[in-house]
C-alpha cells in the first residue's frame, strides 16, 4: 500500500477537473464503492449525481487523472448501486493502486477532520496553500499529517521462524513481532526493546527488508529480519496469547497477502529454502 507508479501528489484543487476524476468518499472509517463486483470508485459523473456533501480534499494525478479525498458532513444513505465498505474487505478487490490511494485518502481525511483547531491554543487552523500542513492564524502553529512508525521484524534460529499470536488475531493465526516507536528510539532500539518485551529474547544481525504505509489508522510498517541471539521464547505481554518457532514446513494460518508482515514471511522462506537447496550436495 505504498505510492503507486505514475502518482503524482498534490495539494492545491485544480481550476476544473478531469472529466473521469476519482473520488475516495469516506463516511467515518468506511469508503464508497460500487455495489458490483469487483467494485468501482465513483467518477466526477457518478458524484455530481449523488449530490453528495463533504470536505474535498485534493490527492493529485494518478496516470493523469485527478484523485480527490471527500469525508462526508453527515450520513448519508448509500446512493442506489453504492455501499460503504471498510478498507480491508477491498484487499484485492481493487487495483493496487486504488487500494493505495484509498489509504492515502483515509489518512489525510482524518487528519483534517482531527486537527480543525490548534492543539495549542484552541483557535480555528487554515490550511496552508503550498503544502499538505494547516496552520493556526492566531499562534502559527503549523501541523502535518500524523504518521506513526512501527518496526515489524521476523526472527530467525536456523530454519525456523518465531511467530505470534496476538489476543486480536484469529484462532490459528500467527506473524512476525511488531510494536510502534517511542519518542527517542531508533527503529533498531525499537526492534530489541519491543523483542524483549513482548517474547523475552534477545536478537542480533539485523537487516533491513522494507516498508510499507499501513492505514489503521496512520502507520508506517517498518520491517527487518534478525536472528535469535539468546532467552527462551514465552509470551511477556498482555497482547501475546503464544508465540511458538516453526519450521518452514508446517507453517501457521498467516496473514493475507497484502500485509507487509506476509511478504517478510513469504521472502524469508524463499530465501532459507533457497539455502537449503544450494547447501545439499
Amino acid at each position: 500500500m505504498n505510492t503507486p507508479v505514475g502518482f503524482e501528489p498534490g495539494v492545491t484543487l485544480p481550476a476544473q477537473p478531469s472529466s473521469d476524476a476519482l473520488y475516495f468518499i469516506w463516511r467515518e472509517d468506511k469508503i464508497l464503492v460500487s455495489s458490483s463486483d469487483p467494485p468501482n470508485l465513483p467518477r466526477f459523473s457518478d458524484v455530481a449525481l449523488m449530490r453528495i456533501e463533504g470536505s474535498l480534499l485534493y490527492l493529485g494525478r494518478l496516470d493523469g487523472v485527478d484523485c480527490f479525498a471527500m469525508r462526508v458532513t453527515r450520513d448519508p444513505p448509500e446512493p442506489e448501486g453504492w455501499q460503504w465498505r471498510g478498507l480491508r474487505s477491498l484487499f484485492l478487490k481493487i487495483p493496487d493502486a486504488l487500494l493505495a490511494l484509498a489509504g492515502r485518502a483515509f489518512q489525510i481525511v482524518e487528519w483534517d477532520r482531527s486537527h480543525r483547531f490548534c492543539g495549542r491554543c484552541g483557535a480555528a487552523t487554515e490550511d496552508k496553500a503550498d503544502e499538505r500542513a494547516k496552520r493556526c492564524p492566531a499562534c502559527g502553529h503549523v501541523v502535518y499529517p500524523r504518521v506513526s512508525p512501527a518496526m515489524m521484524v521476523l526472527v530467525t534460529r536456523g530454519r525456523e521462524l518465531l511467530l505470534a499470536r496476538a489476543n486480536r488475531f484469529p484462532q490459528a493465526m500467527f506473524s512476525a513481532l511488531a510494536g510502534f516507536v517511542e519518542p527517542g528510539e531508533s527503529i533498531e532500539d525499537c526492534i530489541h526493546r519491543e523483542v524483549r518485551e513482548e517474547v523475552g529474547i534477545e536478537v542480533d544481525h539485523l537487516r533491513y527488508f522494507a516498508s510499507q504505509s499501513w492505514p489503521f489508522p496512520h502507520s508506517l510498517m517498518i520491517a527487518f529480519n534478525a536472528e535469535y541471539a539468546s532467552g527462551e521464547a514465552r509470551p511477556c505481554d498482555p497482547e501475546i496469547a503464544e508465540v511458538k518457532w516453526f519450521s518452514l514446513d508446517a507453517l501457521p494460518q498467516l496473514p493475507g497477502p497484502v500485509s507487509i508482515s506476509r511478504h517478510l514471511i513469504d521472502a524469508t522462506v524463499a530465501r532459507l529454502t533457497a539455502e537449503r537447496s544450494s547447501s545439499q550436495p
